[in-house]
């Protein structure tokens, strides 16, 4: 099991109350949620560094759609 630190965080109540409301779950679950879309979005950043710069090694794209004209 991941080891787990315990916080104590003061938020504005309207801002829990809609996070609450849009994820549907527990506040735990709500501020976990919060906190992995904000390291994958770290994450993402640096995928998006990379656009461009990877060859894939695809030379005709049309020969790689193929079996999706099936």
């Amino acid at each position: 099991m991941a080891q787990e630190k315990k916080v104590t965080v003061m938020l504005p109540t309207d801002l829990v109350d809609r996070a609450l409301k849009a994820s549907g779950t527990s506040l735990t679950a709500t501020i976990r949620k919060g906190l992995v879309l904000i390291a994958a979005k770290d994450a993402y950043k640096g995928l998006l560094k990379l656009k461009g710069k990877f060859d894939i090694g695809i030379d005709d794209l049309k020969e790689f759609r193929k079996d999706r004209d099936l």
